[in-house]
């Protein structure tokens, strides 16, 4: 009795393992095979989807913390530099200074490109191809100035003239360039300086006001500021000067004067 009990015992035992194995999923993982991995070649990451930014192969978020850190690092370099003013950093000063100090030349670019490839860069506006180039002699024709008389010769400094002109007069452009400097400079009060395609530079200087703007480009004759009253209040005056390199030269031997 009690072996037949057991074997009743045993195939229940039997049919539940059964049932339990049959109730089991069975999972069978079915690896396709990509077609770069098909010819040999490796698997191509997607980045769709990603929501980890630092993954992305257009953003590396380790070499932009570098970046940050050594611009900091630069910068505080240069400022100990500059705020030491023992003789160790002299030479490293020099250069900086030099290096910031030096100005591209917008218009030397666009000629050499106009000439290279028949047509000016986009940043300027276009001129005639049949224009002729201005160089620095007598023998080119300038926007004189203002109307006016001159006041002090050149020999009287060394650097400038001073023109008269009637109570405010509009100064203008001698000839086209990018304005290099406007505001105020020592010895020439409120100015603008031009600089051509030539690398010489016009300077307006002593004016009541500046209508230009930094790195403006204007052409020839176009107003860049205002002569200053003069003391009787009937007449107005302002400074002019050309610089070819770093001389200045004597604006009579440029520009015809009345």
């Amino acid at each position: 009795m009690r072996s037949r009990a057991d074997d009743i015992r045993k195939r229940m035992e039997r049919r539940k393992k059964e049932r339990d194995r049959m109730a089991k999923p069975i999972k069978k993982q079915i690896t396709w095979t990509d077609d770069e991995e098909r010819y040999g070649f490796d698997k191509i990451s997607s980045y769709e989807g990603s929501g980890d930014e630092g993954n992305h192969p257009l953003f590396r978020k380790e070499y932009f913390l570098f970046k940050v850190l050594a611009s900091a690092c630069l910068f505080l370099i240069v400022a100990i530099m500059f705020k030491n003013s023992g003789g160790t950093f002299e030479s490293a000063r020099n250069f900086v200074t030099k290096t910031m100090e030096n100005d591209f030349q917008f218009i030397a670019v666009a000629n050499w490109y106009e000439d290279q490839f028949g047509k000016p860069l986009a940043l300027f506006p276009v001129k005639d191809k049949n224009e002729e180039k201005q160089e620095l002699s007598p023998k080119t024709e300038y926007a004189l100035p203002a109307s006016a008389r001159i006041l002090e010769d050149f020999h009287a400094n060394g650097q400038r003239i001073t023109i008269e002109t009637s109570k405010d007069a509009p100064v203008v452009a001698m000839s086209e360039g990018l304005v290099k400097f406007a505001g105020k400079k020592d010895g020439f009060g409120k100015t603008v300086i031009i600089k051509h395609g030539d690398n010489s530079e016009s300077w307006y200087g002593n004016l009541a006001e500046i209508d230009v703007n930094l790195m403006e480009y204007v052409e020839k004759g176009k107003e860049v500021g205002i002569s200053t009253a003069m003391e009787d209040g009937m007449k107005g005056s302002f400074y002019f000067a050309i610089k070819k390199g770093d001389d200045f030269i004597d604006p009579i031997q440029v520009i015809p004067f009345e």
